[in-house]
């Protein structure tokens, strides 16, 4: 029997779930891991492995992890990190992005405090003032700039040096061109002791497990590691499961905040909404592009007013088939970027009537809206017209929400039965996708 192995390495936790030639889950195993903590990762990324059952780890053909978008570290050629790692939340200095728009281009991805390119920018100076301080760390270098997924693949495949187009594509990487850029490039000539990872295809196979580490996790001599890819592109696949995805397949993540994806036959930029796509080549269906936007409405909005058990009374109270009238714009606080980009857009919660009931009934009515919005605004920028709809997150559940956003869609919408990413890293190492690095 044959298996494939995906490895999550989220906000929270670890999962890794390995799957049979059906696509079907054999086991799954998780733990806990402190992200800021680069040696936690190893030992978590071994630990996750290792707690599979042994006739399934001696069988897995190959294994893909995915990392949290823009996390990022600098390593020795040792492979060491040489500071703790920069997370994908973390925003660099003033100075350090002034830095970044003097060098990238205008309205380009990564003109952000955020972006990897910032904190590459960032890590490099550091780079340079540990070398003042310290001149033998000198004779460390080449330096390796690395994403999460990235250096947890190189633990297990021993190659430095390697990342994705995924990862890469706040870094600067053109995923149209498949090249770097040349203001990037310029950089990089600039920089000689930095090394830019060369870039392939997420699950291109890279190399076959270490000898040493393949005997200590009890895999085979001859399992495979693939490139990477970030969390919220395997979770975008674990959505749409076994099936192969076709355009115009959306996923709407209702969490925290709310998430849409689409996959589309063109790409879509747009930063002031910051909208921006992912090249998606998957099961031999030619080049799509993953094109996303985020709003800050969701699931903690209702949190702040309600609890669990008050959302699922309330729910059930309320009618789904008649319009609210209530018109909120449902934010804790200032300040959103789509559908509507505006940083001091103000929170519109009012009036709010005596009863909970309308009050929710309010707010679910505004988020469907504000989500139709936002497809809306997909469509108008080019995106291939939407087919169906995926829904993740808690939100997925509410069956009263479900219906008043049917109402404003007119959209099949679909609730998924797989939400972990670590499934969609998995069905990622059992295709074949064609292979693409670019050398510098």
């Amino acid at each position: 029997m044959k298996y494939w192995l995906g490895i999550d390495f989220g906000t929270s936790g670890v999962r890794a779930i390995a799957i049979n030639g059906k696509s079907e889950v054999v086991a799954l195993s998780r733990v806990d891991y402190e992200i800021g903590d680069w040696q936690t990762w190893q030992r978590s990324l071994y630990q996750v492995i290792i707690d599979l059952p042994i006739k399934i780890r001696k069988n897995i053909q190959k294994i893909v992890i995915d990392g949290t978008s823009a996390t990022t570290l600098i390593c020795d050629r040792q492979g060491k990190p040489i500071f703790s790692p920069m997370l994908y939340g973390d925003t660099c200095a003033a100075e350090i992005l002034n830095e970044v728009k003097a060098i990238a281009p205008p309205q380009h991805l990564a003109l952000s405090s955020s972006s990897s390119f910032a904190k590459l920018l960032t890590l490099t100076n550091e780079i340079k003032l540990l070398a003042k301080r310290s001149p033998n760390s000198v004779s460390q270098s080449p330096w390796y700039f690395l994403h999460q997924a990235d250096w947890l693949g190189y633990l297990l495949h021993g190659k430095l040096g390697v990342s994705d187009y995924h990862n890469a594509l706040k870094l600067g990487y053109d995923q149209q061109a498949l090249t770097y850029p040349d203001w990037l490039l310029a950089w990089s000539r600039q920089n000689p002791a930095i090394v830019l990872p060369e870039i392939f295809a997420p699950a291109a196979t890279v190399g076959t497990v270490q000898g040493a580490i393949a005997a200590k996790l009890g895999l085979s001599k001859s399992c495979e590691v693939g490139a990477g890819t970030t969390d919220s592109n395997a979770a975008f696949l674990a959505s749409i499961g076994k099936t192969s995805p076709k355009i115009g397949t959306a996923v709407t993540s209702l969490g925290s905040t709310m998430v849409l994806k689409v996959l589309s036959d063109r790409p879509i930029n747009h930063p002031n909404y910051g909208i921006y796509s992912h090249r998606f080549e998957y099961d031999q269906m030619g080049c799509l592009w993953l094109v996303g936007g985020a709003s800050n409405v969701g699931g903690a909005v209702l949190k702040h007013f309600f609890s669990n058990q008050q959302l699922l009374e309330l729910s059930d109270r309320l009618d789904p088939n008649i319009a609210s009238p209530l018109d909120y714009y449902p934010l804790l606080k200032a300040g959103d970027r789509f559908p509507i980009n505006d940083p001091q857009l103000q929170p519109r919660l009012h009036p709010r009537p005596d009863s909970s009931v309308d009050f929710l009934h309010g707010l679910l009515e505004s988020m469907a809206r504000i989500e139709a919005q936002g497809y809306g605004l997909l469509q108008q920028l080019g995106v291939t017209p939407i087919q169906k709809i995926y829904t993740v997150g808690g939100g997925a559940q509410n069956q009263a929400w479900t219906k008043i956003r049917y109402r404003h869609l007119q959209i099949p919408l679909l609730v998924t039965t797989q939400t972990e990413a670590a499934y969609g890293s998995a069905l990622l190492a059992k295709i074949k996708p064609s292979f693409k690095k670019q050398t510098l």
